[in-house]
């Protein structure tokens, strides 16, 4: 199966159930025959630009992104490429450092992103602490931030 193909089932499998990780979107790929890992799946969800959502009962999903979904995380990748010098994951923490006096504009795109699974940002002047919300962790945020940059 190629890559469209496989991306073209994630959309389809986005849009008809409520899945909530990667793992899940895997496990409903390989139900509907499409061998894949876990890495694999992390590649689409990015490149495909899906979002997570609340659902009716307050779940966090997978979603299609709207268009303001994709600016906002446009102009996040964009600061990310600008002013991040490095992340490095430290429990449910995701710390970034940038050059002296961009951590706050950072730390504003961060939070102007709305990233379902960022708590919130604190920023000095050149170091950010990105808090994951419960269930998280920095690494689960890292690889998040990396796949915005494309590095992944």
């Amino acid at each position: 199966m190629s890559k469209v193909e496989r991306q073209a089932k994630i959309l389809q499998l986005v849009e008809q159930r409520h899945l909530t990780t990667q793992s899940e979107l895997a496990d409903a790929l390989r139900g509907e025959g499409i061998d894949t890992v876990q890495t694999t799946v992390s590649r689409d969800i990015a490149q495909l630009g899906l979002v997570k959502v609340r659902n009716g009962n307050g779940k966090l999903v997978y979603a299609l992104p709207g268009a303001a979904d994709l600016r906002r995380i446009e102009e996040l990748a964009i600061a990310m490429r600008r002013w991040s010098n490095g992340m490095t994951a430290a429990g449910q923490l995701l710390v970034i450092t940038t050059p002296n006096g961009l951590a706050a504009p950072l730390a504003d795109a961060i939070d102007e992103a709305g990233l379902a699974d960022v708590a919130g940002t604190v920023a000095g002047e050149n170091t950010i602490f990105v808090a994951a919300r419960d269930g998280m962790t920095g690494a689960d945020l890292e690889e998040q931030f990396r796949h915005h940059l494309g590095a992944s």
